[in-house]
């Protein structure tokens, strides 16, 4: 039916055939799962955040953010690619305009007296050999009367949207990596705190220990277990420290900059940075307009389907309007002389009546690649909807498991305060006290640890929902 209505609309402008694109509209659900509601960090069906790094209060990571979009090399190669689709768009465009040049031929020639030239009698005086001038300006037009032209543009256009967004998904990517890099540095910084107070408290030990050992009151055992202890801390240093390089390293990568460059800016200690008390998340329906890979996969889709429309195209005759006019002599004299002039107009009708089966594969084709498209579609949706599930539990759960290790913390204290007393009177020894303190050290260790996984499911969290990519953003 749609065919026969294009027919008569030829006289017109022409039309468009094979399918129109049509933005899929997913049953998306009401909201997102109920998560625990005793937590400090909250979330709720607001807005999100499109600067949410902000939101941890630490100016050190803006800044950072802020360079990002400017001198990412990942962002710089999405752009070029950006570039080449606007270029493909452009190709596609002219191929529906009208194209014209010129040419200008000089041939030295003759004519063999027993060829074709002796079918006609030449006139008289005319020689065999000559001199040809033929100067031309050539044009065409390429009538898009079912609009293969206007579907291939709107293919490319789509193709260029595409590449778009994979630019917004690796800025996305990139500010997320940044984030969790430069938290996991201030988590390893705070561990090295934790290991270094330890460190003196162990040391400190030692010198009471070896103190009593001098009044006669300990063993020379104390004094080993004493001095073991400092030691063992003491090996953990070497290794926070390579890993603290390394995501000073990570950064710079990040930010395009050469190893150690960020070492005197992100090598003082700064205190881990603290969850805001509340976390906007949107609703379900509204993920598609704010995740990345799923605006890259609609537009994918609506590429596809301009292909298809492509390949329905390739069934109908094309017509061509092409032309030439110019000047032909066999003197320079006379090269611009009206009665030199010379010219060619009329159509070209091409009409596919058998191309063994390639028209026909070519739409079979076409239709698979506009079907998968569809299916990725779905698929990019509903692992949308499984990611910020799985990250919304995993903050909630983060956070439980942040306020066991500060409980954790506090007993421990208590327990290394009784132990330390308890020998101080007698009663317990000195390993009973030793393991005390190793214990608290865990213990805050793993606070340190606990804290910067609230931190880092914070960030999985909104990389899950799509805010974040803004900051580098490209108009089409």
């Amino acid at each position: 039916m749609r065919r026969f209505a294009c027919v008569g609309a030829l006289a017109l402008a022409g039309c468009t055939v094979g399918p129109n694109f049509e933005r899929p509209k997913p049953a998306a659900p009401a909201a997102y799962g109920t998560e625990p509601q005793d937590v400090t960090s909250r979330t709720y069906a607001g807005e999100v955040d499109t600067a949410w790094w902000k939101s941890f209060g630490d100016p050190e990571l803006t800044a950072l953010v802020d360079r990002l979009g400017k001198q990412n090399l990942d962002l710089q190669s999405a752009a070029e690619r950006i570039g080449q689709a606007r270029a493909q768009r452009t190709i596609a465009a002219s191929l529906g305009l009208p194209h014209a040049g010129g040419r200008a031929t000089y041939t030295h020639e003759r004519e063999s007296a027993n060829g074709t030239a002796s079918l006609v009698e030449p006139a008289p005086g005319a020689p065999l050999e000559f001199d040809l001038y033929q100067p031309q300006v050539q044009a065409s037009w390429e009538l898009d009367l079912f609009g293969k032209v206007r579907r291939a543009v709107e293919a490319a256009s789509a193709r260029t949207q595409a590449e778009i967004e994979a630019r917004n998904g690796i800025a996305l990517s990139a500010v997320a990596e940044l984030a969790q890099d430069y938290l996991m540095l201030r988590q390893l910084q705070a561990q090295d705190a934790v290991l270094r107070d330890n460190l003196a408290a162990a040391r400190r030990r030692v010198g009471l220990t070896r103190d009593r050992f001098a009044s006669g009151v300990a063993t020379t055992l104390d004094v080993a277990q004493a001095e073991a202890q400092a030691t063992e801390i003491a090996q953990s240093l070497p290794s926070l420290r390579n890993q603290e390089a390394a995501m000073e390293n990570a950064v710079a990568f990040l930010l395009a900059e050469p190893p150690r460059a960020l070492a005197d800016e992100l090598g003082r200690p700064a205190a881990q940075p603290p969850v805001p008390p509340a976390v906007p998340v949107g609703l379900p329906g509204e993920l598609m307009r704010r995740r990345p890979d799923i605006r890259q996969a609609e537009a994918e889709l609506h590429a596809a389907t301009a292909d298809t429309g492509v390949a329905v195209a390739n069934f109908f005759p094309s017509i061509s309007l092409g032309g030439n006019f110019g000047t032909e002599s066999l003197h320079t004299g006379t090269i611009f002389d009206w009665a030199s002039r010379a010219f060619m107009l009329g159509p070209t009708v091409n009409i596919p009546f058998f191309q063994g089966g390639q028209l026909k594969g070519t739409l079979a084709l076409r239709k698979s690649q506009q079907r998968a498209a569809a299916i990725a579609y779905q698929q990019a949706v509903l692992r949308g909807w499984h990611d910020v599930d799985n990250a919304l539990t995993g903050y909630a759960e983060a956070q439980h498991e942040r306020d066991n290790a500060a409980a954790t913390v506090a007993a421990e204290r208590r327990a290394l305060a009784a132990a330390e007393d308890q020998y101080a009177s007698g009663v317990a020894t000195q390993l009973d006290v030793i393991s005390a303190q190793g214990a608290l050290f865990q213990a805050e260790d793993g606070v340190v640890r606990a804290q910067a996984q609230v931190e880092i499911r914070l960030v999985t969290l909104y990389k899950a929902l799509g805010g974040g990519w803004s900051y580098a953003a490209t108009t089409p």
